[in-house]
């Protein structure tokens, strides 16, 4: 099992949110993201990679050893920038450091003031058969170097490199702890679309993402400044109104997951709607890349937002695609949800215009069964027509 498919599902069991463990390592919650979708671009390097990996595994109960060590299998990069000790460092290094002297010339040196050695015979040749070189030119520093070669050359010893190696390193670490340290805004998915808001069922407080969206909520509006430096209104935008699908159908390979429930996501209360086949594994058992519900608008309009009731079930990753066909290439993700249960409430930073909109789950929670499978009660969506 991949090490960010190990470390998801020991916080599924552990029953840890993602925002749960960034709190607890002081790691960001886009690279735990990451991390668990088995992307270490944003880790920093293999130094850092190892200990988001171990500090992810000690907090949800994982053994960081055999995932550290999968990670040197397949991730690793070679020579000296993989090292994570000083006996690592220095055998990498060694190697280099011999190969660098094996082939460097070696210089004969003469003392100043001592006569130039010839042969013995005036032929130009000494007895044993070499041909004797011209004389020497003076060095720089006051000795004598034979010509052809430079005049004086000096290499820097190893140590030296092994040190400054060191320094940045623990440089890095010093800066690694600090960012992480620092207060943490809410940053955008890598798609750079928003990420969903939400709560699970049965709770009535709003998650910590919701919290973070209260501030922007205040900010006053382009138009209520500029009214208030004198400047002429803008028309306001219209307000968003409900948006009612003409059809909902099953989305995925071979036609998608229980079709003939699919239709039960739509109207005026919730009802137990649709649910996906059973996996082995909240990668869809490594069959299918994903799978979910189309919904068919009838027209084009323009999608603000999105209401999906997962049920009591926690721990699925999805997305909200809008596009003009019912093709996934055609139908771009403008929101994202990790690890979601309950009612999910998706807020686009930009409205997207389609004639189709899909709910599309990327990742299933834990069954009741041990098993993986997502659940929809329901699904409504707020727009422009």
């Amino acid at each position: 099992m991949p090490i960010g498919e190990s470390l998801a599902q020991a916080r599924h069991q552990a029953g840890l949110t993602v925002a749960q463990v960034s709190q607890q390592t002081r790691i960001r919650e886009t690279i735990i993201r990451k991390i668990e979708e088995d992307d270490y671009a944003e880790c920093g390097g293999d130094f850092y990679a190892r200990g988001h990996i171990r500090a992810i595994a000690k907090v949800v109960g994982a053994d960081p050893g055999p995932l550290v060590e999968e990670y040197d299998a397949r991730h690793r990069a070679p020579g000296v920038t993989g090292a994570v000790s000083l006996d690592e460092l220095l055998a990498t290094s060694a190697p280099a450091t011999q190969r660098r002297r094996a082939h460097r010339p070696a210089a004969r040196v003469t003392a100043p003031g001592s006569p130039a050695r010839g042969p013995a015979d005036g032929s130009g040749r000494h007895p044993a058969g070499r041909i004797a070189r011209p004389k020497a030119a003076p060095a720089a520093a006051g000795g004598w170097v034979a010509p052809g070669y430079p005049a004086r050359r000096r290499t820097v010893p190893w140590i030296v490199f092994v040190g400054l190696a060191l320094a940045v390193v623990v440089l890095g670490f010093v800066a690694l702890r600090l960012l992480a340290g620092g207060p943490r805004a809410a940053a955008p998915s890598a798609a750079g679309t928003p990420t969903a808001t939400g709560h699970h069922a049965g709770h009535g407080r709003p998650g910590p993402a919701a919290k973070a969206s209260h501030p922007a909520a205040a900010a006053p509006s382009p138009a209520a400044k500029a009214s208030s430096s004198g400047a002429p209104p803008a028309a306001a935008a219209p307000a968003a109104q409900a948006l009612t699908p003409v059809r909902a159908t099953a989305f995925g390979p071979n036609g998608g997951d229980n079709p003939q429930l699919a239709h039960l996501v739509l109207g005026g209360r919730p009802t137990a709607g649709w649910h996906s086949d059973w996996y082995t594994s909240a990668r869809f058992g490594n069959l299918y890349p994903g799978t979910g519900l189309l919904l068919t608008m009838g027209r084009t309009v323009v999608i603000t937002g999105a209401r999906v009731d997962l049920g009591s079930t926690a721990g699925a990753s999805l997305q909200l695609r809008v596009g003009g066909r019912p093709a996934l290439a055609h139908m771009r993700a403008v929101a994202r949800a990790s690890g979601a249960g309950g009612v999910v409430r998706l807020h686009l930073s930009r409205p997207a215009r389609g004639r189709y909109v899909l709910v599309w789950f990327t990742r299933l929670p834990t069954g009741t069964s041990g098993a993986f499978q997502a659940h929809v009660r329901h699904v409504s969506l707020r727009g422009h027509r």
